[in-house]
């Protein structure tokens, strides 16, 4: 008989607030009670510390990695609680004018295993007058992250890398069982399109995906999706949260990520293309489209 292989994910979904330290508490509470109800894995949202949209604000309360009080406490807990705890994102002082927005999955031992600085910056104007400019406070990452956990290799983005797919193939390339989405999604969009495209993800990679998420009203009046997902590599959602803090917890099987990529092998498919006019379109599509 072959190696059990299946283990218990949790997300914790998150009303993260103002200031770092009842942030961690609530986190704390609600990791504690995954462990408790058998998790191996747990999962945090995006920026699990602060919610700050004022700069001053964000940047008298930010850290830098090694300062961090929060990841200290992180740490401590995975290694208290033997389990692999996947801090979403921290907002992280970067430099006097930048801050990061960084994940961090940590071990039962209480190392940090890897780390991610989100890539794609969050720089919208919503139809209702909603706008968010990611890109003014926070550098954005220029590395895509691969790790290992005990039952199969974990990709890490963040919240609005969802949009951008051929970073989730060149992950499922790289061998990745796992996606992690940890996110802040607005209440609007994430009505939208928070489902579509985490399923999308989900089933063009063959991979399980993963995505804690914030919830509700916060303290600066921002309205966050919640409805948190752990979703199969056949699409299907196997745990949803609802608009409060919780978790949901879900028992995953590697095993069907084999069985969904021999049922479509799309990523054996694959092939390389040019396009016909590459200097066409807006400037800002060149990069993606590889031309100078």
């Amino acid at each position: 008989m072959s190696e059990d292989r299946t283990f218990t994910a949790a997300m914790v979904q998150m009303r993260t607030g103002l200031m770092p330290e009842p942030s961690l508490a609530q986190a704390t509470r609600l990791i504690r009670q995954a462990a408790a109800n058998g998790a191996d894995y747990v999962q945090t949202p995006e920026v699990s510390n602060m919610m700050q949209l004022n700069r001053k604000a964000l940047f008298e309360h930010l850290q830098s990695e090694e300062e961090d009080a929060s990841l200290k406490a992180y740490r401590a807990l995975a290694a208290e609680l033997k389990i692999h705890i996947h801090v979403g994102s921290l907002a992280l002082r970067f430099s006097p004018e930048k801050a990061v927005n960084r994940s961090f999955l940590i071990g039962p031992e209480g190392s940090v295993l890897a780390s991610y600085d989100k890539i794609h910056m969050f720089d919208i104007e919503l139809p209702d007058g909603e706008s968010y400019r990611e890109s003014a406070n926070y550098q954005p990452g220029e590395t895509a992250v691969i790790s290992d956990l005990p039952w199969g290799r974990v990709g890490l983005t963040i919240c609005y890398d969802v949009r951008f797919p051929a970073l989730y193939r060149a992950l499922a390339e790289s061998g990745a069982s796992f996606i992690t989405v940890p996110s802040a999604f607005t209440r609007k969009t994430g009505e939208a399109h928070w489902h579509i495209l985490l399923r999308a993800r989900a089933i063009e990679t063959g991979c399980f995906i993963f995505a804690a998420a914030q919830a509700g009203t916060h303290e600066n009046k921002r309205e966050t999706y919640g409805h948190s997902l752990i979703i199969d590599p056949w699409g299907e959602i196997l745990a949803e949260g609802d608009v409060e803090p919780g978790i949901i917890m879900a028992k995953i099987d590697p095993a069907k990520v084999e069985t969904a990529r021999r049922a479509i092998p799309s990523l054996q498919h694959g092939r390389r293309f040019g396009v016909s006019d590459p200097k066409a379109g807006p400037d800002h599509l060149h990069l993606v489209r590889g031309s100078a």
